[in-house]
């Protein structure tokens, strides 16, 4: 449980590639800037978003520089376009600490999402749209008050938004907003937002994955790891599992994030309807 020496300088890399792609695209045909938003910036927008998941753990500067952490992760939103990191943080407490509570974990689909996406076309419809999901489904089941990080986070991508379109037009823009949609959506890197927690099989809720993929996506493969210990930094995770294999070894676990996508879409056992979802009693403030 430290910080995670290479994140910083991981981020930096990917926001500066993305800076270097905005730059590349502004004459590009849109065809072929919608083709490489899916091939190349929806890998790296959606690589951030699981940089972002890690630092909100505190794993970029450690436990003990919080603020340092908020503000890093403004930056590595930088090129997704739409403010995110600061509402993540927010909310994603609650995912750990409330995982699949009813009105609280906001990670679980609503009720009208699994009776209306219950066929294949509309289970393909539904992962397609999953960033507009994420980004909807706290106002309605959990809405919290606005902090001033969250202003500072809208802000802060205000101003590199309007600086990128009157550097460069607006095919840039499109690019870094289309990178984000088209890469979390109906993608293979997304299928780890079903691999997590949908109920493969009867009694098991969260499910480790240990492909290559890991590799572009700061080891988010390793859920199960994860959750035991939030505060271990991705690189970490999986010398967890080599200390530890009698713990590890045995449970289910995903072999293919497209796979994953495939019975989802597939099967009728499967849907946004498989969560467990409980009731959780509120923790204390302090605790």
């Amino acid at each position: 449980m430290r910080p995670d020496p290479h994140l910083k300088w991981m981020v930096l890399g990917m926001v500066l590639a993305q800076l270097l792609a905005c730059w590349l695209v502004r004459g590009l045909a849109w065809r072929w800037l919608l083709f490489w938003a899916y091939a190349f910036g929806g890998c790296v927008n959606h690589s951030l978003t699981l940089a972002i998941h890690d630092i909100s753990h505190n794993t970029a500067f450690g436990t003990g520089h919080p603020a340092h952490n908020r503000w890093f992760a403004v930056f590595a939103n930088l090129p997704l376009g739409v403010p995110y990191a600061s509402s993540f943080k927010k909310y994603h407490v609650d995912h750990h600490r409330y995982l699949g509570g009813d009105g609280l974990d906001v990670d679980v689909p609503t009720r009208l999402e699994g009776w209306l996406f219950c066929t294949p076309a509309r289970k393909l419809l539904w992962l397609a749209l999953q960033p507009f999901f994420y980004s909807l489904r706290p106002l309605c089941v959990n809405p919290k008050a606005m902090t001033r990080m969250e202003v500072f986070n809208a802000l802060a991508q205000l101003a590199a938004n309007a600086t990128i379109f009157t550097l460069w037009g607006l095919k840039p823009m499109v690019y870094l907003l289309a990178s984000s949609l088209l890469g979390l959506g109906l993608h293979p890197i997304s299928g780890h937002f079903v691999a997590e927690h949908y109920m493969f099989l009867k009694g098991h809720e969260t499910y480790s994955y240990y492909g290559p993929l890991n590799w572009i996506t700061f080891n988010v493969g390793y859920h199960v790891e994860h959750h035991d210990f939030p505060s271990i930094p991705s690189c970490n995770l999986p010398l967890v599992r080599k200390i530890a294999p009698e713990y590890y070894d045995h449970l289910p676990q995903h072999h293919s994030w497209v796979k994953v996508l495939w019975d989802f879409v597939s099967k009728d056992s499967l849907g946004p309807y498989a969560r467990v979802k409980r009731v959780c009693k509120l923790a204390e403030d302090g605790l």
